[in-house]
C-alpha cells in the first residue's frame, strides 16, 4: 500500500510511490535516495537493486492509469478547470465554494500537468466528494490527455488568450487545445464557458456536452450585472434564472469578475446554495504570488510573480493604474509566446505608459517594453530597460521613494520575485 506519489525525493514522504522519470538525470539514480526516506514502492522502467516495485515500458502513462483508476475507486465528482489566464485562481476559488457544502480536494499551487495532476489525484483521501483539478497544457493533446485520466463530471473553461502561442500557432489553435477538456467527458457532462470571450461563445463545432455561459454579457444564464470597485472590495450582482444575489470580494481588478463568475456557476449546478456561495467567496484568499497586495515599510507591494501573459499583464496593470501614489511598474518578460513576443511586449509598454509613472522592463524583450512606453507618451527618462537582475535591483533602489506603489509582474521563468526580495533586502 502507498499513500500519495512523488518524482522529487527532496520532498518526498514516507509511504509514498516513488515516481521513475527522464529529466536532466535518469531517475532510476535516485531510487536508493527514496528508499531511505521511506518510499512504500518504486513505479520504474528498470531493475535497480532489490527495492520493492512496479516495473513498467512507461513510469509516466503507468501513473496516469493508476490516477485514473483511483479516482474511479474514490467515486468522487470531479470539477476540471482550464484557460489561458487566472485558471489556478478560478480553481481556488471553485474549491471554496464547493467546500461550504462538500468534502472536496484540490490540485495545490501548479501540479496541473501530466505529472503533477496524477500525483495530486494518489493523495486524496477516499472520502473525497468532489474533486476540482487544474489542467494546464502548452501543447496539442495534453489537455485530451489529461481529461481521459479525470473524466471531468463538470468542465470549465475561462477564456482563451495567447499564453503559449508559440507552440500553439493562433489563438484558435489555443481554444483547439482548450476544448480537447471535453474529450474525457461523458456526454453528460456539463460544459461550463465564459460567454464575455467570443472564441468561446461563438464555436464552430459544438460539442455533445450542454453548454452553460457565465459571465457578464447579455445571453449568458448566469451572469454579473453592476461591476464595481469599492475600495478593496470588488463587488457586483448576480443574475441566474430566478436567482438574484449581491457578491463581494476583497480583490482588486474586474478582471476576477470571470473568475468567480465560473465559481458560482459550478456551485450553482451542484447545488450549493446561494448564500454559502456568497459567503465562501466573501472570505476569498488568493494563492501566495497572485497579485498580492501588501505594505512593505514605507512601500506598498503588488506582487503577481507566479505567471504573465498580455491579458494578465494588462490586468496587473490596470490594477496599478487604479492606485493613488507615485506607480512603479517592474515587469519581467512574457515567455512561450513565439512571433508575437515583440509585437505583444511592445503593446504592454504602451498600456504600462497609461498606467505606471516609472516603467522598468525586465529581459531580453525589455527594451520593445520602453519602445511601447515612449511610443505611448512616458518620458524617455521614466523608462528603462534591463538584461542583469543586479542592475535592476541597484536602478529601483536608487528611484523608489517613501509611499510608492510597486508592481512586480513576469512569466514564472523571470524569477522577478528574486528582483523583489533583493529590493526589499530579503535575499535568502
Amino acid at each position: 500500500e502507498f499513500f500519495g506519489a512523488n518524482n522529487d525525493t527532496r520532498v518526498l514522504l514516507p509511504g509514498q510511490l516513488f515516481i521513475v522519470l527522464q529529466g536532466a538525470r535518469d531517475g532510476h539514480d535516485f531510487i536508493p535516495a527514496a528508499m531511505e526516506k521511506g518510499a512504500a514502492a518504486v513505479l520504474c522502467s528498470q531493475r535497480v537493486g532489490d527495492y520493492p516495485a512496479i516495473y513498467v515500458e512507461d513510469p509516466r502513462k503507468a501513473l496516469g492509469d493508476i490516477a485514473r483508476q483511483e479516482l474511479q475507486r474514490i467515486n468522487a465528482k470531479v470539477v476540471a478547470v482550464t484557460g489561458s489566464v487566472g485558471k489556478s485562481t478560478t480553481k481556488e476559488m471553485i474549491a471554496a465554494v464547493l467546500g461550504s457544502t462538500f468534502k472536496i480536494s484540490k490540485t495545490p499551487a501548479n501540479h496541473n500537468n501530466d505529472i503533477g495532476m496524477p500525483m495530486a489525484i494518489l493523495s486524496m483521501p477516499l472520502d473525497t466528494e468532489v474533486a476540482v483539478l487544474e489542467m494546464g497544457m502548452n501543447h496539442f493533446r495534453e489537455i485530451a490527455y489529461l481529461s481521459e485520466i479525470a473524466r471531468p463530471d463538470v468542465a470549465v473553461i475561462i477564456n482563451i488568450g495567447t499564453m503559449h502561442i508559440e507552440y500553439l500557432g493562433s489563438q484558435l489553435g489555443i481554444r483547439q487545445a482548450k476544448m480537447e477538456i471535453v474529450e474525457g467527458m461523458t456526454p453528460h457532462g456539463m460544459l461550463l464557458l465564459n460567454g464575455d470571450d467570443t472564441l468561446l461563445r461563438y464555436l464552430d463545432q459544438k460539442p455533445q456536452q450542454r453548454i452553460t455561459y457565465f459571465g457578464t454579457s447579455e445571453g449568458c444564464h448566469v451572469r454579473a450585472c453592476d461591476v464595481w470597485q469599492d475600495g478593496d472590495k470588488l463587488r457586483f450582482h448576480v443574475e441566474a434564472g430566478k436567482l438574484s444575489f449581491p457578491v463581494a470580494l476583497t480583490l482588486e481588478g474586474e478582471h476576477f469578475v470571470g473568475d468567480a463568475m465560473a465559481a458560482i456557476c459550478v456551485g450553482l449546478k451542484l447545488a450549493v446554495p446561494y448564500e454559502r456561495i456568497v459567503d465562501s467567496l466573501a472570505s476569498f484568499q488568493n494563492m501566495s504570488g497572485r497579485q498580492e497586495i501588501y505594505k512593505e515599510g514605507d512601500y506598498t507591494i503588488i506582487r503577481d510573480c507566479y505567471n504573465a501573459g498580455p491579458e494578465s499583464m494588462a490586468a496587473a496593470l490596470g490594477v496599478l493604474g487604479n492606485r493613488h501614489g507615485r506607480r512603479i511598474a517592474v515587469l519581467g518578460d512574457m515567455l512561450e509566446l513565439g512571433d508575437c513576443a515583440q509585437a505583444e511586449h511592445y503593446k504592454v509598454g504602451r498600456i504600462a505608459a497609461e498606467k505606471a509613472d516609472m516603467v522598468f522592463a525586465y529581459g531580453p524583450h525589455s527594451g520593445r517594453v520602453i519602445d511601447g512606453t515612449i511610443t505611448g507618451g512616458m518620458p524617455e527618462t521614466m523608462g528603462r530597460a534591463f538584461e542583469d537582475r543586479d542592475e535592476l535591483v541597484k536602478a529601483l533602489k536608487r528611484a523608489a521613494k517613501p509611499g510608492d506603489i510597486l508592481l512586480f509582474k513576469a512569466s514564472r521563468g523571470m524569477h522577478l520575485e528574486l528582483v523583489l526580495e533583493a529590493f526589499l533586502d530579503k535575499e535568502k
